[in-house]
């Protein structure tokens, strides 16, 4: 190869080895693509920090991580970020994380220690779209940790605000309710207990409290409840904080508070609200009315009485109230009335027909009610007193068993129901049903069977009929005698 030839092939060479390397860098830029970045307030150290409330702040928290030592409390939080706040003065904070671009969402609160990160105190969390509360000191630093419960992230918002105490949080400025019946909404999660403020007998501690007071224009009962209820509703008369008087107290599951109020006197109302679950106080409806009268109810058993029953009253009654029911004034429509702190009476009527029973109801504070129902006594009454079987049969042959019924006091539609002895007890055989009209005591309406003897009945030797009637549409009153057993029928073959 001459020199020249050979200085041509190593320009070529050279030019593809520069293409060459070329290429390579440009197939590295493609693929060798720089580190994902976290967001800035990934770890503890770099908690964004939060000025003044209300305060609400978006951060990507994808590429967040999960760092040495990072508490974990609730659920376990994935891709967590950081946030840190120092309030100036002491107040309830509520936080949650509304907005995020997900629903796994995790809310984390803490109170700074003295070494960092491992010296955290958990004061509580949220998950799923919940919030948390939680009360600040002034000049005491506060940490937030969010995340998502499970792997993925995407746009986190985190928002606190304050809550202010209700207007009416202090007994001095308790609200003046001028006219019932008074509805009003409370929030008491900021609400705080002064000093000298009376402890509910139904409590026994003093919760953050709101005050209302009311001064009525007649003397009338009147009944405060809140709608929630884990929640506390007081009463008292007096002047000051100090000299407050209580004249009843409900709390936790117990009902409205009722009582009886004094023209022209003030009564105090201390209401408070409670959440189970994070233990600080609630937004509830707080309602003053005027008591409303009970509701006046009875029944009586048996439903359908006749003169042989001893029938039982069952006092019904409902107070709304929840004072209860101090007497029953029953008038039983037949003359007889009774007036009673007892709830069942018993009576017994004389005769059929249809009477007007009336029960009055009083409450302990004196308000009342009445109702009436009208019980008809009417006796149905029908027996056997004939039953006519044949002395002896043979097998095969169709002998005529009568059943005879005797109605005393009204026409009756009856069904008699006849059956046969065997060995292995009693066999139906068939049933009849017809009118039984009110005759005379030796005269019955006769109920004609007509069966055929057995060949299994020749083997016993014997057969023994036995007969029940009921009255179809009504209860006998005196069933006793509406079954009876014949005499043996000799049976041959």
């Amino acid at each position: 190869m001459s020199r020249q030839m050979f200085v041509k092939l190593a320009v070529v060479l050279l030019v593809f080895v520069a293409f060459a390397a070329q290429g390579v860098q440009a197939v590295s830029t493609v693929f060798d693509s720089p580190p994902p970045v976290p967001p800035p307030n990934d770890n503890f150290a770099n908690a964004t920090v939060i000025g003044s409330l209300p305060f609400s702040g978006s951060v990507d928290n994808t590429q967040a991580t999960i760092e040495a030592g990072e508490p974990q409390f609730c659920n376990f939080s994935q891709q967590t970020v950081w946030y840190s706040f120092t309030p100036g003065a002491n107040a309830l904070v509520i936080a949650d994380m509304a907005g995020s671009s997900f629903g796994d969402t995790n809310l984390k609160v803490y109170q700074a220690g003295v070494s960092g990160i491992g010296d955290l105190s958990f004061l509580g969390c949220s998950s799923f779209g919940g919030s948390v509360s939680f009360r600040v000191q002034a000049g005491v630093t506060y940490y937030l940790q969010a995340g998502d419960v499970f792997n993925g992230g995407g746009t986190l918002r985190v928002n606190l605000q304050e809550v202010p105490p209700p207007p009416n949080d202090d007994f001095a400025n308790a609200k003046v309710i001028t006219a019932l019946p008074f509805n009003d909404t409370v929030d008491t999660r900021a609400a705080t207990a002064q000093a000298g403020e009376p402890t509910p007998s139904c409590l026994g501690t003093v919760p953050g409290t709101a005050w209302y007071a009311f001064t009525p224009a007649v003397s009338e009962s009147i009944s405060a409840s809140a709608n929630d209820p884990f929640s506390l509703v007081a009463a008292y008369t007096g002047t000051s904080l100090t000299s407050l008087s209580e004249v009843g107290c409900r709390s936790f599951f117990s009902g409205v508070l009722t009582f009886r109020a004094n023209a022209g006197t003030t009564y105090y109302f201390q209401v408070a609200g409670f959440d189970p679950f994070s233990g600080g106080g609630a937004v509830l409806q707080f309602r003053l009315e005027v008591t409303p009268p009970p509701v006046a109810n009875f029944g009586f058993s048996p439903g359908d009485p006749s003169v042989f029953d001893v029938v039982q009253f069952f006092d019904q009654s409902f107070d709304p109230g929840n004072v209860g029911v101090q007497s029953r004034a029953w008038n039983f429509g037949d003359g007889t009335s009774i007036t009673t702190p007892d709830c069942c009476p018993i009576h017994q009527y004389a005769k059929d027909g249809d009477y007007t029973v009336k029960l009055t109801v009083t409450t302990f504070d004196g308000r009342t009610a009445s109702t009436s129902q009208v019980a008809h006594v009417k006796t149905h009454d029908v027996a056997i007193t004939k039953f006519s079987v044949p002395q002896s049969a043979s097998s095969g042959q169709t002998r005529q068993i009568v059943v005879g019924l005797n109605s005393k006091r009204y026409l009756e539609t009856v069904q008699v129901d006849l059956y046969k002895s065997t060995p292995n007890g009693y066999q139906f055989v068939g049933t009849l049903i017809q009118s039984v009209p009110v005759r005379s005591a030796n005269r019955t309406t006769d109920f004609n069977f007509s069966y055929t003897f057995t060949s299994n009945d020749a083997i016993v030797g014997k057969v023994t009929f036995r007969a029940v009637a009921t009255i179809i549409g009504a209860r006998d009153a005196l069933p006793a005698d509406n079954e009876a057993i014949s005499l043996p029928t000799k049976v041959t073959r």
